[in-house]
């Protein structure tokens, strides 16, 4: 089992003791985003863990709680962009944020810091042009520190389209898509980074981007010494190509306040979630009630068997 944390909120940003608490006393509770009522026990021990990946950012409060993960396979997913105030009115300031992926990558190891450049949005401020630049200047920043970049282009739905518009974003042609891919890959390439595109129905690879697993099975084999066997996702969209995982986080729970966020679609809730915040529940900024129906989630090892036998 691979354990996702979390692409519903920022887990190492704004929760880290929660998160902390929960790897140490090894469970947690995550209800069904669908069915509430439904609340699913998933363990978090070494044994039954084959890998964590992290989705975040802003890991600074991770720094100090790194010793606890070192029995598990990790990375982290890290996204890094310089969009101002009007995008991310509340993460701290993008230099601060570089200079924190720099640390970590200097404590773990580039292979295990994943820059991700996205959501890419077009609007009357950020034009094709200023990303490019925005993009150039990071890729130098970050040269040596992480080995991958991921890009995707932003993805309007109903929880963000309102948020969208008003910041005046554009849908993004395919010959801009196309064009930005192309040069993208080239700076990447020159800071020494392998570049892919995450869950992108168009197929960037002749711009040299190639398609990113971004729950990654290989990678974390490679880190922990362990192949993984996994197949695709298939809960995730078609043109996902991650692993199957388990995610603890949940939506409407991140205080990052990015405009174009699709996981925090209520305000209302957001605020009531926050505060109900307990870092000692194993519910994320939550509790048991009346009602609820706690069940084991099944898990299996994706770890490989004939290599477990010959062990």
């Amino acid at each position: 089992m691979i354990i996702s944390a979390s692409r519903r909120t920022d887990l190492p940003a704004a929760h880290a003791l929660w998160l902390e608490n929960r790897f140490r006393e090894g469970f947690v509770l995550v209800r069904n985003p669908m069915n509430p009522r439904r609340v699913s026990r998933v363990p978090l021990s070494p044994e039954t863990v084959d890998g964590v990946v992290f989705w975040t950012k802003d890991p600074a409060p991770m720094l100090g709680r790194l010793e606890l993960f070192r029995p598990y396979p990790y990375y982290f997913q890290y996204t890094l962009t310089a969009y101002g105030r009007d995008a991310e009115p509340d993460l701290p300031d993008h230099s601060a944020r570089v200079e924190t992926f720099l640390r970590l990558a200097d404590r773990i190891g580039p292979e295990r810091v994943l820059w991700r450049y996205d959501p890419i949005l077009i609007s009357p401020r950020y034009s094709p042009e200023w990303h490019l630049k925005a993009f150039s200047q990071l890729a130098e920043r970050l040269t040596g520190a992480t080995r991958r970049v991921t890009i995707s282009f932003v993805d309007t739905y109903a929880r963000n389209r309102k948020r969208l518009a008003s910041m005046g974003s554009e849908t993004i042609g395919e010959s801009t898509m196309r064009r930005m891919a192309a040069e993208m890959a080239k700076i990447a390439r020159s800071s020494g980074m392998q570049i892919v595109a995450c869950a992108e129905a168009a197929d960037l690879s002749d711009c040299g981007v190639a398609r990113s697993s971004c729950i990654d099975a290989e990678l974390l084999g490679r880190i922990g010494g362990v192949p993984l066997k996994a197949g695709r996702d298939s809960g995730q969209r078609a043109a996902c190509g991650c692993a199957p995982s388990v995610d603890i986080g949940a939506y409407n729970t991140c205080p990052n306040g990015c405009l174009y966020c699709y996981a925090n679609y209520s305000p209302a809730l957001l605020q009531a979630s926050l505060a109900r915040r307990d870092d000692a529940s194993p519910l994320l900024c939550d509790r048991l009630g009346e009602g609820d129906c706690v069940a084991d989630r099944a898990v299996r090892s994706l770890r490989d068997a004939q290599l477990r036998m010959e062990l």
